[in-house]
């Protein structure tokens, strides 16, 4: 009895220490978890964008648009002169129904006209020739234009054939005459010399647009110069010389119109001999 209890006593004895052993044994090597460092938060910049994004973003600025271009060459038109002379006709229902042109003494000014079809004024700076100037000074002067008050209006009204308003300034006096017909020969040659400066200058602005966009109608716009000429129907012919050359070398043109321009610079000069 007393061995079976002292057995028993050093079975369990046993037991407990195997228990002891075991746990000791586990705890011994087990590893200690390792902590997950949490990693801090690093701002990243956004990126920047490209020039060719900002470009496709930008809206252009006037100075590199046509229109820009445009709009200037309208405003330097008005610049560097102070008008004296001024002229306008208008004849509703035509081709070209008003023409306004205005320049200084030395022939430097602005010519506006409307075109049929057009919705606004066209405008271009104009520089007539001395010969021209002189002219018209020397019509002025036989008129006694600034002194006189000669009603220049014919008897009967011929409005159909447009309305002719002129007016002109010098030493702080003005005078203004408005006409559509007239006998008065210095009044008359008042309004054709006006009449041919604006056929010059509108056919001018017509030929630059048909080299641009239509050179195929060249031949067809010197044609109508030429018609100009024989009529004389154009103020100073050899004014048109140095234009004429520059057409004649133009080789976006056809050689048709080239050469018809080359031909048209020798019937001007022959006349000026």
């Amino acid at each position: 009895m007393n061995i079976s209890i002292k057995m028993w006593a050093m079975l369990f004895a046993g037991i407990v220490f195997l228990g002891i052993s075991a746990e000791a044994q586990v705890k011994k090597t087990q590893r200690p978890a390792k902590s997950i460092p949490t990693p801090t938060p690093v701002a990243v910049p956004a990126p920047s964008p490209t020039p060719e994004k900002q470009k496709k973003n930008g809206r252009p600025s006037d100075a590199n648009s046509g229109m820009g271009k445009v709009e200037a060459s309208k405003t330097d038109a008005g610049q560097g002169y102070t008008p004296t002379y001024f002229y306008e006709f208008n004849r509703p229902g035509f081709l070209t129904s008003r023409v306004l042109i205005e320049h200084d003494a030395a022939g430097k000014g602005k010519i506006s006209f409307l075109k049929k079809d057009f919705g606004e004024l066209m405008s271009d700076p104009i520089q007539l020739s001395t010969v021209t100037v002189k002219g018209i000074n020397e019509g002025l002067e036989r008129m006694d234009f600034l002194d006189s008050t000669e009603d220049y209006q014919y008897e009967k009204d011929l409005s159909h054939l447009g309305v002719t308003v002129f007016r002109f300034r010098r030493d702080g006096r003005e005078r203004t005459v408005k006409f559509n017909w007239t006998t008065n020969k210095e009044a008359k040659f008042l309004m054709d010399e006006y009449r041919r400066i604006s056929n010059e200058y509108v056919w001018k602005f017509d030929m630059v647009v048909t080299r641009e966009n239509q050179p195929l109608e060249s031949p067809r716009m010197l044609d109508g110069l030429g018609s100009y000429l024989e009529r004389g129907e154009i103020s100073d012919p050899p004014h048109l010389l140095p234009y004429l050359k520059e057409l004649g070398e133009d080789e976006r043109l056809p050689l048709i119109a080239r050469n018809h321009a080359l031909r048209l610079i020798k019937q001007i000069e022959k006349k000026k001999k």
